[in-house]
């Protein structure tokens, strides 16, 4: 009997995103083919410890989004980085509970998602689910996606940014050139955090200084008046793009509290209401900012839809959501691909990767 990959799905973190990351990690450990793979699962604790969880995800608190934490917090480990070791180890007896053949890291935002965990995978010479380093970092930090999509002749919303303080932010001249109306967020977060909308002088320098708590760069939008339309990628390659869908927000913006705590706070439609000719568009659209980024494995595209039927990107998520109501599981599930064979695809890619990568000289 073949022996099943050791896959090690990677929770938590020390990101403003850990709730959600752990449920998304939930719904990917329950989605995971058991005739092919052995879960090894890994939360890591807000402090950046990493703990074996030998069975399964246990959690507290687990049907509110604000507070769910991670239940078993009590066997810390120490995950090697020594090329061919691709192991964990016990940091209280020191042996080796398991080796690991990929990692999959759910692992929403800043060190997760940013580039650092895939550093640490290339480290190690074993597989990471999803992009590598260069599309990581650059589909995170939302101020150099603009730049480089920007530079590609791709439409993005206008933006000025703001780094370290909001003492230098000249209101006057941002919403001259911007307008009054302004989306203000955090380059290097996702799921809505730290995101404010502000109509005015004081809701702008208020929405500022939040979203400096959350990062030293901000980026200060323009409002696109349109539809939000998200759309999925998969593959390497030849990557190929879902059916799009489409979020309607019943309030301001699709905030935090829209996506996870308010089930009134927006309308998910799979499929968006959309023509063919529109569809292969916006599919077009996606694959190509997937290929512009360096991307690899999944993302998540979203983007406007203007009245005149002009397509203007928003910004991409490297690892999207995997709840069992997110779009990127969804959008695939609708065009005709189960979540465990998602999970199975995104496993095998992957891997291809890796041994395509393993394939170059070195000396």
């Amino acid at each position: 009997m073949e022996e099943k990959i050791k896959v090690a799905i990677l929770f938590g973190g020390r990101s403003t995103e850990h709730e959600i990351s752990i449920l998304s990690a939930q719904n990917v450990y329950k989605s995971l083919d058991t005739e092919k793979y052995e879960a090894i699962l890994i939360g890591i604790d807000k402090n950046g410890k990493w703990h074996y969880n030998a069975d399964s995800i246990n959690l507290l608190h687990s049907s509110d989004p604000r507070s769910i934490s991670i239940e078993s917090v009590s066997h810390p480990v120490l995950f090697s980085q020594n090329n061919e070791e691709k192991k964990i180890i016990s940091l209280d007896t020191h042996e080796t509970i398991s080796r690991i053949d990929v990692i999959f890291p759910v692992l929403h935002g800043t060190f997760g998602e940013d580039g650092s965990v895939q550093g640490l995978a290339k480290l190690a010479n074993i597989p990471c689910v999803g992009c590598g380093i260069l599309g990581s970092a650059v589909g995170m930090d939302k101020d150099m996606m603009k730049r480089v999509l920007r530079d590609a002749g791709i439409a993005v919303a206008d933006w000025e940014t703001v780094k370290y303080s909001s003492e230098g932010a000249d209101y006057n001249a941002i919403s001259s050139k911007l307008g009054h109306e302004l989306f203000i967020k955090p380059a290097n977060l996702g799921s809505s955090v730290g995101v404010s909308f502000s109509k005015n002088k004081n809701e702008f320098f208020e929405g500022l200084n939040n979203a400096l708590l959350y990062d030293h760069k901000v980026i200060i939008e323009e409002k696109i008046s349109g539809r939000e339309l998200e759309c999925a990628v998969l593959g390497n390659e030849n990557p190929e793009a879902s059916i799009p869908g489409e979020v309607i927000p019943t309030k301001d913006f699709y905030s935090y509290e829209s996506k996870y705590l308010d089930e009134k706070g927006a309308v998910l439609k799979i499929p968006a209401e959309l023509t063919e000719k529109e569809i292969k568009a916006i599919q077009d659209l996606a694959v190509d900012v997937y290929s512009l980024l360096e991307c690899a494995g999944m993302a998540r595209v979203d983007m406007f839809m203007t009245d005149q039927g002009k397509l203007i990107i928003n910004e991409i998520n490297t690892i999207p959501g995997f709840t069992n109501i997110s779009m990127y599981p969804k959008l695939w599930e609708f065009s005709g691909l189960s979540q465990e064979n998602l999970i199975s695809e995104l496993i095998r890619l992957a891997i291809d990767r890796h041994e395509k990568q393993n394939m170059l000289k070195l000396s």
